[in-house]
């Protein structure tokens, strides 16, 4: 049974838990908000440390896994096993080959092939421990583009698994709707241009929309005031994403490689998902390859053009725009969207280092 973060809600609040159950897609507001609803349902509002057990399948195997899920506690009588990076459990080397051959000829796949951890879950839940509940969770690949064949071969290995909850990434206009509801909850208001640009430094995350809107409640009842504004946001999110990128941009621009490579060191401290750090790169390196192919000049022509065009485009964000499209030639801009889209497919792979991937990315843009 497949379910959405809204429907698994309603699914929980009137069913017992199941078993085992799979967390797949990006998003992690939703995510957040079943887990939690999840750990009430099965242990209660005051869950111990002992009842909330967390591991990962970059470190540990299935096996592992599943023999502490077979372990009765002393201490908690019922447990919840939240076990991420599930895509750590794919075959690799030889095995994922065989896999992905085997995907490609168009046959059903059998357990076998999917790697000893699927069978052993399959087995598992023939006869699950009473009182333990499992969560694999991967949050790594989106459903759709490259990615999308690695979500069908997840899928195939935690099929086993009776509940599939799914969490595709929030469209820009549901995380602008969803911010509103919680400036509106919060007792807070935001203009259009704080709208825009709140939305633009959390890389349209739902769950970091949701940080960053407590902050400026809390901003907001220290003034004595209910509304916020650009100057309040760029001042209270000093490293708010857009404002890093683009000074990466910036450093990119000028072949400033010191720069450049202290800023993505800057990017990696504050643990940002980098697949979206390099989607707001695109963004940014698109644009200004528009705006030179139009024959804009200054940021006011920069903005009209794309409002035209029915691109949400503000003030600030127009002069980044403008300012990129004068540090870079049409050729280096082309040139730095295949880099992008090359280092965005080394990043959402499951070995390379991504500190060493993005850093190759700088040193071949500032060559």
């Amino acid at each position: 049974m497949t379910f959405t973060g809204e429907s698994f809600l309603n699914h929980i609040a009137k069913q017992p838990a199941a078993a085992a159950y799979f967390f797949v897609g990006p998003e992690m507001y939703g995510r957040d908000k079943c887990r939690r609803a999840l750990v009430e349902k099965f242990l209660g509002a005051e869950a111990s440390e002992d009842a909330f057990v967390r591991h990962t399948l970059d470190e540990l195997t299935m096996a592992e896994v599943l023999d502490d899920a077979r372990a009765m506690s002393l201490f908690a009588a019922q447990r919840v096993i939240w076990v991420t990076r599930a895509e750590g459990a794919l075959p690799r080397g030889r095995a994922a080959a065989a896999a992905a051959a085997e995907d490609e000829g168009g046959e059903e796949e059998s357990p076998k092939a999917s790697g000893d951890g699927s069978v052993q879950l399959a087995e598992y839940l023939k006869d699950p421990t009473p009182g333990v509940v499992l969560v694999f969770d991967s949050s790594r690949w989106e459903f759709e583009g490259e990615d999308k064949a690695k979500v069908e071969r997840l899928r195939k290995y935690f099929a086993a698994a009776p509940h599939v909850v799914e969490f595709p990434r929030m469209e820009e206009g549901r995380v602008r709707r969803l911010a509103g509801e919680l400036a509106k909850r919060a007792g807070i208001e935001l203009d259009g241009d704080a709208m825009d640009l709140l939305v633009e430094a959390t890389a349209c995350s739902a769950q970091r929309v949701e940080v960053e809107i407590e902050k400026l409640r809390s901003f907001a009842e220290t003034r004595n005031t209910k509304r916020v504004g650009v100057e309040d946001l760029e001042r209270l999110v000093p490293q708010a994403r857009s404002t890093t990128i683009f000074a990466l941009v910036n450093a990119l621009g000028r072949k400033d490689r010191v720069r450049a490579l202290d800023l993505l060191d800057t990017l990696l401290g504050e643990g940002e998902y980098l697949p979206l750090a390099l989607g707001f790169l695109a963004t940014q390196f698109r644009q200004a390859l528009v705006a030179r192919e139009a024959g804009l000049r200054g940021a006011s022509q920069v903005q009209s053009h794309f409002q035209r065009m029915g691109v949400a485009m503000w003030q600030s964000r127009a002069e980044q725009v403008w300012q990129s499209a004068a540090a870079f030639s049409p050729g280096q801009l082309r040139e730095g969207l295949k880099r992008i889209a090359a280092t965005d497919r080394a990043l959402r792979d499951t070995r390379p280092d991504d500190r060493v991937v993005l850093e190759e990315f700088v040193l071949g843009l500032t060559r």
